[in-house]
C-alpha cells in the first residue's frame, strides 16, 4: 500500500510540476494545486500505521492522530492559497485581457517604457520651468 501512496504522490508531483511550467497562469495554479495534493498525500502516508483510535482506554496499537490533524491544516491553508491565487489570475485577465506570460511580460515591458518615457517627460517640464 505504501508503494501504491507513493506512485501516487509521484505523478501528482511530477504533472503538477508540468504544469506550474506552463505559459498560462491557469495552468500554473493547477499545477500548485497538484503539488500540494501531493504533499498531503506524502504526509498522510508517512503516518502509515493502521491502529485503534486513540481514545482513552487504549488497548492495541493507536494509530498518530497529529498526521491527520497536519493534513487537515495543510488542506485549510491550501484551498486559502488557491483562492487567492485564483481571485489574482482573475485580475490579471481583467486588466490585461490574457492569461498568456509571454504577452503578459511584453505588456509590463511596454508599461515600464512608458513610465519611463513619463519621468523624463516630467524631468524636461521642471528643467524647462526652473530657467
Amino acid at each position: 500500500m505504501t508503494l501504491a501512496f507513493a506512485l501516487a504522490a509521484g505523478v501528482l508531483a511530477g504533472s503538477g510540476a508540468y504544469l506550474a511550467l506552463k505559459r498560462d497562469l491557469l495552468r500554473v495554479v493547477a499545477g500548485i494545486v497538484l503539488i500540494a495534493n501531493a504533499a498531503n498525500l506524502t504526509l498522510m502516508a508517512s503516518g502509515g500505521t493502521r491502529g485503534e483510535s486513540p481514545i482513552l482506554p487504549v488497548e492495541g496499537e493507536i494509530s498518530d492522530p497529529l498526521v491527520q490533524a497536519m493534513t487537515l491544516t495543510a488542506l485549510v491553508i491550501g484551498f486559502a492559497v488557491i483562492a487567492l491565487l485564483l481571485s489574482l489570475v482573475y485580475r490579471v485577465y481583467t486588466g490585461y485581457d490574457t492569461l498568456d506570460l509571454d504577452e503578459l511580460s511584453k505588456e509590463e515591458a511596454r508599461h515600464a517604457r512608458e513610465i519611463d518615457q513619463q519621468a523624463r517627460d516630467d524631468d524636461d517640464v521642471a528643467e524647462a520651468e526652473g530657467r
